[in-house]
């Protein structure tokens, strides 16, 4: 581990389980002090506390790898004078709030940006550890909206926001998990954290595991068109047959096969955005499903599937993988049959008149395009197999494979 920022603060705004389980224990491990920021006050109050907090890695196995972030400290959120303070004097910084909360830790951010300008401390790159195409450029707004205008100008030519590719996979932490420690954090063995290098203001701190990418926008659209399309596909189709957990629904042979074509079809318009990354994508989907079936994260099916509108947005992982492909002409069948399944947990109940009206706002879709028809002609094959006893997830197999066949990068 890279232990040559002894000295030197790192700030994470967002101590919860990205910023804790992954950002923080990646500076920590880099030799920064970690200074967190939040607005939990309890959660503050116990990091100052005890100055450190346990991160466990659970291993597909069984087994699990216990290590202690030490060296960190918190500040309260609410007081934006404390943590303007503390970005005024970071060497490097991080966001870690959740897409919807950026806004909110715009006000302390343009405060120390400011300080920071007027002390002439220099440089601050602030990692964007958002999944949203452009988190960075949305931050950099909302901070220059909220700052002095006589020194904007003189803040964003300091000020770097490059964006970070968000793949560790960390669940919703059960008191199981926690094991009787508050703090303690359950993750995913991979720790390898992909960043846009063209944003950086100067030199690139060295950050353990941390990845300086070029063509950053293609790695962005790898990550929500590869990985959450997978995790979304898995998700929805693990609800329609009832099953709680991620990796118990992709021990279904037909989960497992619908979630992985359709991964394949967005893949394949990738190859054609990136030519001969077609190996590199493909080993990206075995990689994924690897990681989707380990059991002991207990991610479920209802967290990965939370907040359907938004994942069925024109842009997002569903319908933005389907107009990746028809942009190059390619299908998008099991594309479709994930969408379709969206919109059944989307509508709760499955009739043809209440889904068709909103899917259609939702998705941006043109009614007479052919995909949309598809996710039509699939959700109401859902709709009949339901009614009839039959498995949804099967009938959705059989018929993305009349339609479409067996689905290759290549």
């Amino acid at each position: 581990m890279e232990k040559a920022n002894i000295g030197k603060t790192a700030v994470v705004i967002g101590a919860g389980n990205i910023g804790r389980g992954f950002i923080g224990a990646l500076f920590a491990a880099s030799g920064y002090e970690v200074v967190f920021v939040d607005v939990d006050e309890n959660l503050v109050n116990e990091i100052n506390l005890r100055g450190e907090y346990p991160v466990r890695v659970l291993l597909p196995d069984g087994n699990h790898i216990d290590t202690v972030v030490d060296g960190v400290r918190a500040v309260n959120g609410k007081d934006t004078g404390a943590s303007a303070a503390e970005i005024s004097k970071a060497d490097i910084c991080a966001v870690s709030v959740g897409v919807r909360a950026l806004p909110f830790v715009a006000p302390g951010l343009a405060m120390g940006l400011a300080l920071r300008t007027r002390n002439e401390s220099g440089p601050l790159n602030i990692i964007v550890c958002e999944n949203m195409m452009d988190a960075g450029r949305a931050l950099r707004g909302y901070v220059s909206d909220m700052a002095p205008p006589d020194i904007r100008a003189a803040i964003d030519g300091i000020t770097g926001y490059p964006d970070a590719v968000i793949a560790r996979m960390v669940p919703v932490q059960t008191d199981s998990m926690k094991d009787g420690d508050p703090l303690r954090i359950c993750v995913e063995k991979y720790a390898f954290l992909p960043v846009d290098k063209a944003a950086f203001k100067g030199e690139a701190s060295k950050v353990s595991g941390m990845i300086l990418l070029d063509n950053f926008e293609y790695y962005v659209k790898r990550k929500l068109f590869i990985h959450n399309l997978g995790h979304a596909a898995v998700a929805y189709l693990g609800l329609l047959k009832g099953y709680e957990y991620i990796a118990e629904a992709l021990d279904d042979a037909d989960i497992l096969y619908m979630a992985a074509s359709a991964m394949r079809e967005s893949a394949a318009a990738l190859n054609c955005e990136n030519p001969g990354d077609a190996a590199n994508l493909q080993r990206n989907i075995d990689s994924l499903l690897y990681r989707f079936s380990n059991k002991a994260l207990g991610d479920t099916c209802a967290r990965v599937a939370a907040d359907p509108a938004r994942k069925l947005g024109k842009s997002d992982r569903i319908i933005g993988s389907l107009t990746n492909c028809e942009q190059y002409g390619l299908p998008a069948v099991y594309i479709s049959a994930v969408a379709a399944a969206a919109a059944l947990a989307l509508e709760k109940t499955v009739a043809e008149k209440s889904m068709m009206p909103d899917l259609s706002e939702i998705t941006g879709l043109p009614q007479e395009g052919k995909n949309f028809g598809l996710i039509a002609d699939f959700g109401m094959a859902c709709v009949s197999a339901a009614v009839n006893g039959d498995d949804p997830v099967a009938a959705l197999r059989r018929m993305a494979v009349d339609c479409a066949g067996e689905i290759t990068i290549l």
